[in-house]
């Protein structure tokens, strides 16, 4: 399996080969600031599963809430977040699902940050949540 994701203009891509390790979608609320939306959902892929193929990226560093630091990388023309890489998971490159825009990409397996989740957004039954981050992470694929 082969996919692509893409900035908004167009000028940022990447290529992810694979499946992704984990998806997981994020309700705290500096991901609620970086997307401007309630949440957003991450793919991870095993760092050498992606190869940016076109553009240059800008990035920027800050700690998480988990207390690690994560680098976003997104693009200079047009300000997409495409990917970023979380001092939590060295091995693993979150890739903005969106950026995808396959509509039958996998749906996410978790959903974290649920302490800052807004009130009215019900999420689906099967969906594993937590509160926080849950300290696990996952091994290399």
């Amino acid at each position: 399996m082969e996919r692509h994701a893409t900035c908004h203009c167009g000028q940022l891509n990447v290529r992810c080969v694979g499946e992704p390790s984990k998806v997981s979608m994020c309700h705290c609320r500096d991901c609620q600031r970086r997307t401007g939306s309630l949440f957003s959902i991450a793919a991870f892929f095993p760092l050498d599963n992606v190869e940016r193929t076109q553009g240059t990226s800008k990035s920027f560093t800050r700690p998480s809430a988990s207390g690690f630091d994560v680098t976003f990388h997104f693009c200079p023309d047009c300000g997409s977040s495409l990917w970023w890489e979380a001092a939590r998971m060295p091995h693993l490159l979150g890739i903005a699902a969106g950026a995808f825009a396959d509509p039958g990409f996998p749906r996410p397996e978790q959903a974290v940050w649920c302490e800052d989740k807004h009130d009215w957004l019900e999420l689906p039954a099967q969906l594993e949540t937590h509160a926080r981050n849950p300290l696990k992470v996952p091994p290399d694929d």
